[in-house]
């Protein structure tokens, strides 16, 4: 006896349409499963060389970053560099310029001006002044100046010394700034 003699006649053509439909189905839900599994696959290689690919970026840029990071430091260390050369530029020449007003102050400096030779006493161009008893200098014709006039020239060459000081610093903030450019 078989097992389709156990069905009843009138079902036994739903029977085998249900068998015929459970086989259709098993085979149809195994091949989805086959390409779920396949296509799951495809995505997670294409998901990993996206990573791949992301990471790959992130470390150009992160490389990029710290080049970048390494020329501004580079640049703050030159213009710190300059910045502390201008200042002992500037403090020299004020202490230059107060030692020298000191000096003035006391007298043991004195400004002179040369003469025009031939508004020194009626002296003919070409000859020097004449040597006095306690010296031997010949030289031009010299006036000495007035302290306070000497002051105010120190003063004035004092501010040029400044002024020039600090283009010369402006100078070499522009040249570094045009260096950490290029």
């Amino acid at each position: 006896m078989s097992i389709l003699d156990l069905i009843p006649a009138p079902v036994r053509p739903w029977a085998i349409a249900l068998v015929l439909l459970s086989i259709a189905g098993a085979g149809a839900a195994g091949s989805w499963a086959i390409q779920d599994w396949r296509y799951g696959n495809a995505l997670a290689e294409q998901a990993r060389q996206s990573a791949d690919v992301a990471r790959a970026a992130a470390e150009a840029t992160v490389g990029a970053l710290v080049i970048e990071q390494d020329k501004r430091l580079a640049l703050e260390q030159r213009l710190k560099d300059n910045d502390q050369t201008h200042y002992k530029d500037l403090s020299d020449a004020q202490t230059a310029q107060q030692r020298l007003s000191d000096r003035l102050a006391t007298a043991d400096v004195r400004l002179s001006v040369l003469l025009n030779a031939g508004s020194a006493a009626g002296r003919c161009d070409g000859v020097s002044a004449p040597a006095s008893a306690g010296g031997v200098v010949h030289g031009p014709a010299r006036a000495e100046l007035d302290p306070a006039h000497a002051r105010r020239i120190i003063g004035i060459t004092d501010a040029g010394d400044r002024g020039l000081i600090a283009l010369q610093a402006c100078q070499g903030y522009v040249r570094a700034l045009s260096v950490g450019r290029n």
